[in-house]
């Protein structure tokens, strides 16, 4: 058996192979199982023994591979979505947000009396896949127009209980955030001469930021690092160096972190952003932009962190990694396919624990048309690679950038010369 087959398994169409940890090149149909789970899955016992274990192995080989040359882009990325604070961080859901928010408790979604007036008064009507941004954004684009007290007073509840939802969940002793810790450690330690590793996540959660903090860590998170921070986007062009007496360094590990949609510790007063330990959930920096409109964008902070976005999207020699982002936000998962096709360079790497349910189920309950996008695109040949599996697999399949020696480093660099070589 050839290598090109030993990395193809048929492809799976059932929503029991969601959260299987597989690999799917571009220009390929088929998954290469990375687990024993998985290749059970794909091919059942129709290879077992030394077999198995050999294309598993050629398999993670192969993933390994990729990964490897990934870290080794100037410009790389990790953009985190939602599904990336889910599992062992135990945070909410998008889903959980709305039923919590909204609902009066038990699996139908029943809205509370209050939540279904104001949905009316909105004209928020989505109840097939309700998203709580989307109905966020369409209670301010009413407010803007009417002065509407059940409304206004209704939406600061809701966002009182986001904060306290994407807060509290890291207080509690279960919440593990190991994961996060994980990929800062192998991530963040790249070589001082190339450009620092861009986080850029939707959540509104603080898992970032702790996990810097238990490693030692410093953020370039667009704030001021003065008291009373203030969200100035220069920032993020500032830098951390170590100066002895007759020269100066970079500091190792540095990172700058991206709240594309805000945060539970940002607030506005006035037409400033500053951090907060507790911030008035009236005044609370949430970035929900509307589903097909662009209002927010054109504000701070959401106009510094998208343009910074978009910005590095069209850089050359760049690699962005994605977990857990379900393309539901038209205002990021255009520009994503926009880039790829126009920007030669760029590499893209998804994972989600239910990547191979949103390539191959289209038109199932909660799924984007981005997926099928993106899959036709890869199979033309683009550059992008799926990998089925949870935020902490994925992490666990990064190799540690203190692992790839010189000869390792000079061998991916003459093979990657060669590509399209005779």
């Amino acid at each position: 058996m050839d290598t090109n087959q030993a990395l193809n398994v048929p492809t799976p169409l059932a929503p029991e192979f969601s959260g299987e940890l597989a690999y799917r090149r571009p220009g390929q149909s088929n998954w290469a199982p990375l687990s024993e789970s998985a290749y059970r899955l794909f091919l059942g016992d129709e290879d077992a023994g030394d077999e198995a274990e050999r294309r598993l192995n050629a398999n993670r080989a192969a993933c390994n591979e990729l990964l490897v040359g990934a870290l080794q882009y100037s410009n790389l990325g990790f953009f985190a979505g939602s599904g990336s604070s889910l599992g062992p961080p135990r945070g909410p859901s998008m889903w959980t947000l709305w039923l919590e928010a909204m609902c009066s408790g038990g699996p139908a979604g029943d809205l509370t009396t209050t939540a279904q007036v104001v949905c009316d008064k909105v004209r928020y009507a989505e109840r097939e896949n309700p998203n709580i941004e989307h109905f966020l954004s369409q209670c301010d684009a009413y407010l803007a127009f009417t002065d509407d007290e059940e409304v206004a007073n209704f939406l600061i509840e809701v966002k009182q209980k986001i904060l306290g939802l994407c807060s509290e969940f890291l207080r509690d002793p279960r919440s593990d955030i190991s994961a996060y810790r994980h990929l800062l450690q192998k991530l963040a330690r790249r070589r001082v001469r190339d450009p620092r590793l861009k986080v850029f996540t939707t959540n509104y959660d603080m898992c970032f930021e702790t996990a810097a903090a238990e490693l030692g860590i410093m953020v370039v998170d667009g704030f001021s690092y003065t008291r009373g921070r203030r969200f100035d986007g220069r920032h993020f062009a500032y830098d951390v160096v170590r100066r002895e007496t007759d020269r100066q360094e970079f500091v190792e590990g540095v990172f700058q972190l991206h709240k594309l949609h805000g945060s539970v510790s940002w607030e506005r007063q006035g037409n400033e952003i500053f951090e907060s330990g507790a911030p008035d959930p009236s005044r609370v920096c949430l970035i929900y932009p509307a589903k097909g409109k662009y209002q927010q964008a054109f504000i701070q902070p959401h106009l510094e962190l998208l343009s910074r976005f978009l910005d590095f999207l069209r850089q050359p020699n760049t690699c962005l990694v994605m977990s857990g982002f379900g393309f539901n936000d038209d205002h990021l998962s255009e520009p994503i396919l926009s880039a790829i096709q126009s920007n030669p360079s760029l590499k893209l790497i998804l994972t989600d624990h239910r990547c191979i349910e949103h390539l191959h189920n289209q038109g199932f309950h909660g799924s984007s048309v981005y997926w099928k996008r993106f899959s036709d695109l890869a199979s033309k040949g683009f550059d992008i690679h799926f990998i089925g599996g949870s935020f902490t697999n994925v992490v666990n399949l990064i190799p540690s950038l203190q692992a790839v020696s010189p000869a390792e480093q000079l061998s991916n660099a003459i093979r990657r010369l060669g590509v399209g070589r005779d």
